[in-house]
C-alpha cells in the first residue's frame, strides 16, 4: 500500500486513526510519501511509480493499494495511469481533480496582489462567505473594474470573517502559493491522463467538503473511470481522514475492495465483522428489532425445543434453509441475533444485483452502496462456485431457495413457499456432510398487506417497462427453471403497512446428511 498526502494537509492525516488502523490492521506493509518542496508533480508521480514497481516485484501475485486524499488523489491517479500493467486499487479521498472548478483555484493570481499587511490564510471553510468573495472578485475582474477596488473589497470581506477562517492561518504565503500551485499542477496532469486509468477505483467524497466540489467530481470520475465507485459522505468535510467516525478498513471492507489476489475471492478474501462493526450495524437496525421484538427458538438434537439458539450447531458446515417473507425484513433480525447470542456470522447467498457494478452508470439499479452492510456481514452472490466454497470452510449458510420471487410475493400468497422443483443444495450440502436446518418464520407477511403486486404493475405500461428495463439491467437467475420461481423480474410491489407485531422464528432439528450416498 502507497499512502499519499494532501498538499495542505500535515502528517498528522498519516497518524490519524483511519490510515493508522488501515495500515495495522488490513494493509500491514505500507509507504507513506510525503511532499517536499522543490519537488514538482511530475517527479512525484515518478517517485509514486518507483514505490509501486518494486513492491510489484516484491509480491507479483498481489494488489497494491494507493490510498491519496486531495493532492495524493491526483498523484494516485497519474501513478496508475503510468502503470497500466501492475494491478493496483485506487483509495481516493476528495481528490482534487476539481481543482480548477474549485473555490481554491482564483486565489493563486490574487495572492500577488493582496497587501502584505493583511493577515491572509486559506480558508478552510469558503463557502460560508457571504456573497462568496472570491467568485465575486474574480467577476469584477473579468468585468473590467480597477484591479485594486476588486482587491480592497475582497481584503475587507476577508478580514470580516477572520475569526473563522483561521485554521490554516499558519502558513506563509509563499507556502500556500507554492502549494496551490502543485495542486494547480497534480489536477492538470491526472485529468490528462484518465483515460488511461484502467484500476478499481474507489472514491470518498465529502458532501460538506468546503475547499473542493468533492461529490460533483465523484460524480464525474465515476463515468470517466471504467471501474469504480463512489461513496458519499454527505456531513463531513474535506479533510475527511481526519474526521471521527470515519474507518477506512471498514469501508474498504463493506465495498469490497479488499482482495489478496489478482481477483475477488467473496469467501476466502472476506474478513470477519469487528466488534465495533457489528455494534455499528446493530444499532443502525435497533429499531427493526426494537419493532418486531423477535423470539427465537430452536430443536436439539434431541427433539427438544428450547428458547433461544442452542439449537444450532457450533461447527460448520451447517446450511440454513428457509422462506423469505415479504421484502426479507426477517434477515436483520436472523443474522444479528445468531451473532450476537451464538457469535457465529451466517454467510448469507445474495442476490447478485448487490455485487453487480453498473456498466450503464444511468441505469436504474439501486447504488452499489446500498448494501454495504450486507456484504460487511457476509454475503455473497449466488452461484454454485461459492456455495461448494462456503461448504468447503465450514461455514454456516444462509439460504432461501425461492430467492426474489418468494420476497416479492403476490397478493395472497403470504406464508407461500416457491421452491424449485429440484433442489440442489442438498446434493451440495450431502457432498460436505453439513448438516441442514430448515428454518421459518412468522410475523412479518402480517404488519404489510400487499395493494399493488406484480401482475397489476405489468398491466400499465410505464410500470411495465420500468420494470423490464431494471430487470434487463440485472443478472437473470433461474433461467433453466420453470413454473413461478422462474419469474424472477425485479420490482417494487405497493405495499400498505399495518400495525407491526412480534415476528417468530423456529428453527428444526439438524439434519444429518453426512454418509446419505447422495451422488
Amino acid at each position: 500500500m502507497v499512502l499519499a498526502h494532501s498538499s495542505y494537509g500535515s502528517n498528522a492525516i498519516y497518524r490519524s486513526s483511519p490510515l493508522s488502523h488501515l495500515v495495522r490492521y488490513l494493509l500491514p506493509f505500507s509507504y507513506c510519501i510525503h511532499i517536499f518542496e522543490g519537488l514538482c508533480t511530475i517527479d512525484l508521480v515518478k517517485l509514486v511509480g518507483k514505490t509501486i514497481r518494486s513492491e510489484n516485484c516484491r509480491s507479483p501475485n498481489r494488489p497494491i493499494y494507493l490510498v491519496g486524499e486531495s493532492f495524493g488523489g491526483c498523484l494516485a491517479l497519474a501513478a496508475a495511469a503510468s502503470n497500466p500493467d501492475i494491478d493496483l486499487v485506487l483509495i481516493l479521498a476528495n481528490p482534487a481533480t476539481s481543482f480548477g472548478r474549485s473555490q481554491l483555484q482564483p486565489l493563486i493570481p490574487l495572492l500577488d496582489f493582496i497587501p502584505d499587511q493583511l493577515p491572509f490564510s486559506l480558508p478552510p471553510m469558503l463557502s460560508p462567505m457571504t456573497g462568496d468573495p472570491l467568485r465575486t472578485a474574480m467577476d469584477g475582474l473579468v468585468k473590467g473594474l480597477p484591479l485594486q477596488q476588486t482587491v480592497g473589497e475582497l481584503s475587507q470581506d476577508l478580514v470580516a470573517i477572520s475569526s473563522y477562517l483561521s485554521v490554516l492561518a499558519d502558513i506563509p504565503r509563499e507556502t500556500l502559493r507554492w502549494k496551490l500551485q502543485m495542486l494547480k499542477s497534480a489536477s492538470a496532469v491526472s485529468n490528462s491522463r484518465l483515460h488511461a486509468v484502467k484500476a478499481h477505483t474507489l472514491i470518498l467524497c465529502s458532501g460538506r467538503d468546503q475547499l473542493l466540489p468533492s461529490q460533483e467530481e465523484g460524480g464525474r470520475l465515476s463515468h470517466a473511470l471504467p471501474n469504480c465507485q463512489i461513496r458519499k459522505f454527505n456531513n463531513r468535510g474535506h479533510f475527511l481522514f481526519l474526521e471521527d467516525g470515519i474507518d477506512l478498513v471498514t469501508i474498504i471492507k463493506a465495498a469490497s475492495f479488499y482482495r489478496r489476489g489478482k481477483y475477488l475471492d467473496y469467501v476466502s478474501d472476506y474478513m470477519l465483522p469487528t466488534p465495533t462493526e457489528f455494534k455499528k450495524v446493530y444499532e443502525e437496525n435497533r429499531w427493526i428489532n426494537a419493532v418486531t421484538s423477535p423470539v427465537l427458538l430452536s430443536t436439539l438434537e434431541d427433539g427438544k425445543i428450547v428458547r433461544g439458539l442452542a439449537g444450532i450447531p457450533s461447527e460448520g458446515p451447517v446450511l440454513l434453509v428457509g422462506y423469505h417473507m415479504l421484502l426479507g425484513i426477517e434477515l436483520v433480525p436472523l443474522v444479528t441475533n445468531i451473532f450476537l447470542e451464538r457469535n457465529i456470522l451466517v454467510r448469507g447467498i445474495a442476490h447478485p444485483l448487490m455485487f453487480l457494478h453498473k456498466k450503464n452508470k444511468e441505469g436504474m439499479l439501486p447504488d452499489l452502496s446500498q448494501y454495504d452492510t450486507f456484504r460487511l456481514m457476509g454475503a455473497v452472490p449466488v452461484s454454485a462456485t461459492n456455495l461448494f466454497k462456503l461448504m468447503s470452510s465450514k461455514s454456516h449458510v444462509l439460504l432461501y431457495p425461492g430467492g426474489m420471487r418468494e420476497a416479492l410475493h403476490r397478493k395472497g400468497e403470504e406464508y407461500k413457499l416457491i421452491w424449485p422443483e429440484q433442489s440442489e443444495f442438498v446434493r451440495m450440502a450431502a457432498r460436505f456432510g453439513a448438516k441442514i436446518i430448515p428454518f421459518g418464520a412468522v410475523g412479518e407477511d402480517d404488519v404489510g398487506q400487499v395493494v399493488f403486486d406484480y401482475d397489476d404493475l405489468m398491466k400499465i405500461p410505464y410500470f411495465k417497462d420500468q420494470i423490464e428495463k431494471l430487470t434487463n439491467e440485472s443478472v437473470k437467475l433461474r433461467t433453466d427453471a420453470t413454473g413461478e420461481v422462474a419469474n424472477q423480474d425485479v420490482h417494487l410491489p405497493g405495499i400498505l403497512p399495518k400495525f407491526p407485531g412480534r415476528f417468530y422464528y423456529y428453527f428444526g432439528k439438524p439434519i444429518e446428511t453426512e454418509g446419505m450416498g447422495i451422488g
